[in-house]
């Protein structure tokens, strides 16, 4: 066993240890279900599934169906969540729509970007190696509760109140920053399946606003859903609040924006329009291009 599999078998541990302190932070002051916290219930779902789905995976030796099981997730766990709740409010229902549109929205648009490139190059390594490829699936169960953890608090409560003036801001951010993840999406495969843009890199819409801007787009969406989630969050429950700031660190400083730009990098890096287009656009926060020196 090399270094890299016994690293992955040390995290996995450290990780359902986690996910368990979340848990218990989560479900102060929710509903229970047969006595156990239905937001714990909620957490262990989105655990459960992954390693279900792990099993063919790692047999077959393939990650094809990794993002679009972690879409299955959302929608589960979200939904097991209302549904299992005793009171379902305003609220509650307005964010399972916010999470589902998201979650069918950009589960059908990675699955259709991996069919066509035929593999995830992300998995290339990871595969062979029972305990690597295991700690990726467990760590995308840890991603959709720590992602999903305000709503779902907000969800599961007991306690409940009008959705109010903080509520409909929350759902007017989640609107502009589901638009900006939209269009910019849009933008790019446009550009992606004009042949004459083979091996070009995209620089305008959106995209000549931010290097990233579907990123920018997702960031303040989830902000957007915390802010729904602010009146009928107490005590432990606040510790949830933690949902749009892991996906800022997950998307700034994990598998987001390094993994891009080292690709970009390595493809157009020393390219002059290139290098001016890195100078001159924001690498995230959608603003006008500066001028050159």
């Amino acid at each position: 066993m090399n270094q890299a599999d016994r690293r992955a078998l040390i995290a996995l541990p450290i990780i359902l240890l986690l996910a368990a302190l979340f848990a218990w932070a989560g479900s102060q002051g929710g509903y229970t279900v047969y006595g156990i916290p239905l937001f714990a219930l909620c957490v262990a779902l989105a655990f459960i599934v992954q390693w279900i789905a792990f099993i063919p995976a790692y047999l077959l030796q393939t990650e094809k169906f990794y993002d679009i099981t972690g879409s299955i997730t959302y929608l589960a766990v979200t939904w097991m969540a209302v549904l299992l709740s005793t009171v379902a409010d305003t609220r509650s229902w307005l964010l399972v729509a916010l999470v589902s549109i998201w979650t069918i929205r950009l589960g059908g648009f990675l699955l259709r970007r991996v069919l066509s490139a035929g593999e995830d190059r992300r998995f290339r390594e990871l595969k062979p190696s029972f305990s690597r490829f295991l700690l990726t699936w467990t760590v995308q169960g840890m991603w959709v509760s720590l992602t999903l953890a305000a709503a779902l608090a907000a969800i599961t409560t007991t306690f409940r109140r009008e959705i109010g003036i903080i509520g409909l801001l929350g759902f007017l951010i989640w609107l502009i920053g589901f638009g900006i993840e939209v269009v910019a999406d849009q933008q790019k495969s446009r550009f992606r399946a004009n042949p004459q843009n083979a091996g070009k890199f995209i620089h305008t819409g959106l995209w000549a606003w931010s290097r990233h801007p579907n990123y920018f787009g997702e960031i303040i969406l989830w902000i957007g859903v915390a802010v729904i989630t602010v009146p009928v969050l107490s005590g432990w429950q606040w510790l949830t609040m933690i949902s749009p700031l892991f996906v800022v660190v997950l998307i700034t400083r994990v598998s987001g924006l390094p993994m891009l730009e080292r690709q970009a990098d390595e493809k157009w890096g020393g390219q002059p329009d290139y290098e001016q287009y890195k100078a001159s656009t924001s690498i995230l926060i959608l603003k006008p291009p500066s001028k050159p020196e």
